[in-house]
């Protein structure tokens, strides 16, 4: 999966999309809280594991366009 998370913000990078990157990561973290909410009903460390994953993809594309936009 990270595979295709790291193409989808590379293709947002190269478009400077700023405001998509930004929806995903918001997503991402409402994910991760309501995920947490069922602790202790399900395992749900893989899941976090994988959305903060995906969280770091998305910062690091982020940080491209923070470098782009000071260049």
């Amino acid at each position: 999966m990270s595979e295709a998370i790291e193409r989808i913000v590379g293709a947002y990078v190269k478009l400077e999309n700023r405001k998509a990157l930004e929806d995903m990561k918001a997503h991402r973290q409402r994910l991760v809280t309501e995920i947490k909410s069922f602790r202790g009903v399900i395992d749900v460390t893989s899941s976090v594991r994988q959305l903060e994953d995906e969280i770091a993809i998305i910062d690091a594309g982020l940080a491209k366009l923070g470098i782009a936009a000071a260049a």
